[in-house]
Order: structure tokens, then sequence, then C-alpha cells
């Protein structure tokens, strides 16, 4: 059965704390995309993971740990979600996958974590193990961002870049709204 884990990235620790934004797991594009994949009766989950403003490693795989990941598994990571499912992936040379969809992936290039959240080595062959392995990146989105995507396309083998124009790190107020029509055109192609 077809199933997507939606993960979301790492938010400065005053919006995590904010009561009046969203969880990160229900901000921006999120719930928008769980629904659209809902909708055509794909199982989606958009975890929350606990003090995302300061990962650890350990934490957000238990997180993940709690949801089946199968060949027909859609993965989506968002900044600092996506730079997780690259290392996730990259640690477990055994799984295989769905189409993978990493949106603005960030790995910490300046170091700024207290952990070294993205320490190790990236599989270059880490896309034969994918039905299909695209990093969406947008011209306007944070030198981090844009660091973290040249390492990537450095490293990964058969990587499929969509750049776009103008949706700085792809969040509500880039995107004007919760809808995001090319990532969901993406998965269900």
């Amino acid at each position: 059965m077809k199933n997507a884990i939606i993960l979301h990235g790492a938010p400065e620790k005053k919006n995590y704390y904010n009561p009046d934004l969203p969880s990160e797991s229900n901000a921006h594009w999120l719930p928008w995309l769980q629904k659209e994949l809902i909708i055509r009766d794909i199982t989606a989950q958009t975890p929350e993971i606990p003090i995302s403003f300061e990962p650890k490693w350990d934490l957000w795989c238990q997180e993940i740990s709690r949801y089946d990941i199968t060949p027909e598994t859609m993965l989506v990571g968002h900044s600092a979600g996506g730079g997780f499912w690259l290392k996730y992936l990259s640690q477990k040379p055994q799984l295989r996958v769905g189409k993978v969809v990493l949106v603005a992936p960030w790995l910490d290039p300046g170091k700024t974590l207290a952990e070294n959240f993205f320490a190790g080595e990236i599989d270059p062959d880490v896309a034969s193990r994918t039905t299909a392995l695209t990093v969406f990146i947008s011209d306007d989105d944070s030198d981090s961002t844009r660091q973290s995507v040249a390492r990537i396309r450095e490293k990964v083998k058969n990587l499929k870049v969509r750049e776009f124009s103008g949706y700085g790190h792809f969040n509500y107020d880039n995107l004007k709204g919760e809808a995001f029509v090319e990532l969901r055109d993406e998965l269900l192609l």
C-alpha cells in the first residue's frame, strides 16, 4: 500500500514556542500536501518532531521509526527534514523506497547546530534505492541552503534537480499560500 511521510524542518526556537504559529507539522504546505495525497488513497503522515529547533539525530530517528517505510513509501523533507532523509537513507543501504523529494534541503554547512546532526557521508548511490530522488531549490533561497544543494549535487549520482525562481525557502509566505502544486505533481507523476 502506498504511503508517504512528510517531514518538516528545524524552526527557530522563538517560532517553535510561539502560540500564534502552527506546529511545524501543520505549517506551510505540509497539511495541504497530506490532504492531497490522502484524497488519492495514499496514507500520508506529517510527524511532529519534538524540540525540532535543536535537532537530535536519535530523537528524529525514534520518531520516524513509528512509521512503515517500504518500497512504496514516498518521502518528503523540507529544509532540515530533507537533510535528515538524505542522511537516513545514506545510513540504511538495505532500505528501498519510492519517490523522495527534498525541498530546499539543508545540511548545516556553517555548523551552526549544537550537535553535528548531519555528520557522516552522503551515499553517492542513494538515488538508486529510490524510485526517483528529486531536489527542489529556488534561486532566492539562503546561501546555506544553496550550499547544501551544491554539496548534494556534487555527491549524489542520478539526482534530479528542479530549480524555481522566487520561491525562497518554499514556506507559506514565499508560495503565497498553502498549495504546492509542483510538489504534489512531482510525487504523483
